[in-house]
């Protein structure tokens, strides 16, 4: 019997893309963010309050990737950014050829910020490699503080936790120290950010990490950094 092993060609054809991706938004002088997390976590919550917050100062552009529906991006035009909605017929994540699409309908000239916002799950978006220059994932204090036990690849992947939803720790049985702990026991380097879009709490730290990170995508000249995904 044969046997053909198919992951690795699909997973090295989607890094040769995801690397073009890089080298694209690159040239062009755009930080894409890949934002991942489970549905109802607040990413386009998010993605508006920093879009209010901070897009006199920071042109952005963001791709929302659902199985259906255009709420989202109709949300985020609302709020003055560029938006595109992609509709994945069924798949449960995005993939770099899937995203080089998106960001070519869209339209990345001129932005500083470009965001794609993955479909909402805690398991695949992690495996495939978008092209983005930054990874960062979405936990919200509803979804409980044992989720870097349970879905460990997330966060071993992503530059940077934000824990949304702050203003509900009184009404949930959450623990920050303990959840950030576990985050860092599987990636000592993640960068935490405990916030709420809905006070405001914590959001400035937040922006400004996104703002530096931005202009350092911008000045590098290091060559490695286009090829790992690293800024």
């Amino acid at each position: 019997m044969r046997v053909i092993e198919l992951k690795a060609s699909v997973s090295e054809e989607n890094d040769r893309t995801a690397d073009e991706v890089r080298r694209k938004m690159k040239e062009q002088g755009t930080l894409l963010v890949n934002l991942m997390s489970s549905p109802g976590s607040g990413k386009t919550t998010l993605l508006g309050r920093i879009i209010d917050d901070i897009g006199k100062k920071v042109r952005i552009g963001v791709v929302e990737a659902d199985i259906d529906a255009k709420v989202d991006a109709e949300r985020i035009v609302g709020h003055g950014a560029r938006s595109i909605q992609v509709h994945t017929d069924g798949m449960c994540h995005m993939d770099a050829g899937m995203t080089k699409r998106s960001l070519d309908e869209m339209g990345c000239e001129g932005l500083d910020l470009a965001f794609l916002e993955n479909v909402g799950n805690l398991i695949c978006p992690a495996e495939f490699d978008t092209g983005a220059g930054l990874d960062v994932m979405i936990l919200s204090v509803p979804e409980g503080d044992d989720k870097p036990l349970k879905y460990p690849l997330m966060f071993m992947k992503s530059h940077a936790l934000v824990i949304t939803k702050t203003d509900t720790l009184p009404v949930f049985d959450f623990n920050m120290d303990e959840c950030i702990a576990r985050a860092r026991k599987l990636n000592p380097d993640i960068q935490v950010f405990p916030v709420s879009a809905k006070t405001g709490e914590g959001m400035e730290a937040l922006e400004n990490w996104l703002i530096g990170r931005m202009d350092d995508w911008k000045n590098s000249i290091d060559a490695t950094s286009v090829g790992n995904g690293c800024c």
